[in-house]
């Protein structure tokens, strides 16, 4: 019986449990907290402004980061969005339409889909086709790879990627079973090696093909990824050795102090030690880098933000007239600053990390 009600409590969001954490006024308490409060650690704004460039702005805004929703068929324990089974909240189509209006107006030529799984929004595909239309020049779909595996109306995601020539970046934590499952479940590296092997079989990652297949990889513990080139040829020289499985790049990605990563943190008794290395790792080369100066992140519920981790944290874009799509002015978005916290310090540490990867 304590087995069964701890599987059911694995698969629920922060939300789903009422966890403190799931209320972003506490999360903000954490990052603003401790060292941060105390002086030990300069705050992520000292940073900026020893470089000169508070208030951090944009360059030009180049793509679109389209959260269509929180709904997901994992709970990965380093989830930043808290996403899950239990998580209802998805974009209709509505915002989708004013969004494609955005992009056929504008030079915004990267429309950056994720989630929660996108896949599992019942408009997903009518947004994707949609968004070939209108001239998208790079559609990017950010999948678990085990929905295609989740229900047999996903068996032919591989096929539809391929149709619309869909950039499918990938998550995989790592090339074997056992840090794979125990970073997002049970099973998980089973299925996303069989959904790997159905992207390969459709052209997908292989050489000289233009259908684009990245991976990314974060760290499963309280720690940096390490250098991302040589990643990159461990996971090809391994999953080829293994799987026979071929992709092109692979992106590593910190793990943010936010959400289900920030509730590991603390109750592992790591959440100190780890921003420490966040500061200490401080990188003025990639904080001019990161992804926030061209990206323009979209909730579900069609307000903007500097970025996918601001959105977590509740945080809009500092342009009052121009905070939803409906009311988009990409002059006011271009001027606006940028707000930063402590969790900023994940983006700017070592390399750098982004949604593309490593940022120098």
């Amino acid at each position: 019986m304590r087995i069964e009600t701890k599987k059911k409590e694995s698969k629920r969001s922060l939300k789903g449990k009422n966890h403190k954490l799931a209320q972003v006024e506490e999360q903000l308490k954490v990052l603003s907290g401790g060292d941060f409060a105390d002086g030990s650690l300069p705050t992520f704004k000292d940073k900026i402004e020893e470089m000169g460039e508070y208030p951090l702005r944009p360059t030009n805004i180049e793509i679109m980061q389209v959260n269509l929703g929180y709904m997901c068929n994992l709970v990965c324990k380093h989830c930043h969005v808290d996403a899950g089974p239990d998580r209802r909240e998805i974009m209709g189509r509505e915002y989708m339409q004013i969004i494609l209006d955005i992009m056929e107006k504008t030079d915004i030529h990267t429309l950056d889909l994720t989630g929660g799984a996108p896949e599992m929004n019942p408009d997903f595909r009518w947004f994707v086709t949609e968004a070939k239309k209108v001239g998208v020049k790079d559609i990017i779909v950010r999948s678990n790879l085990t929905i295609i595996l989740a229900n047999k109306k996903y068996y032919d995601l591989p096929e539809f990627f391929a149709e619309n020539n869909v950039h499918v970046i990938s998550s995989l934590p790592y090339y074997n079973k056992a840090k794979t499952d125990r970073q997002r479940g049970e099973g998980v590296f089973s299925d996303s090696i069989k959904a790997l092997k159905m992207l390969n079989a459709v052209g997908y990652g292989m050489p000289d093909s233009g259908l684009k297949l990245d991976l990314v990889y974060n760290p499963s513990g309280a720690f940096l990824p390490g250098n991302q080139e040589q990643l990159q040829a461990d996971f090809k020289r391994e999953l080829k050795r293994l799987f026979d499985i071929e992709f092109h790049e692979l992106f590593t990605i910190t793990n943010l102090p936010i959400s289900r990563f920030l509730d590991y943190l603390i109750a592992s008794e790591n959440y100190d030690d780890y921003m420490e290395t966040l500061v200490q790792a401080f990188n003025p080369t990639a904080a001019m880098n990161v992804m926030c100066r061209n990206t323009i992140s979209v909730d579900y519920d069609g307000y903007m933000y500097d970025c996918d981790f601001n959105q977590m944290l509740a945080m809009k874009v500092a342009a009052p007239k121009s905070q939803h799509i409906k009311d988009f002015d990409m002059e006011a978005l271009n001027r606006r600053p940028i707000f930063i916290h402590q969790h900023c310090y994940g983006c700017t540490a070592g390399a750098g990390s982004s949604c593309q990867g490593a940022v120098t």
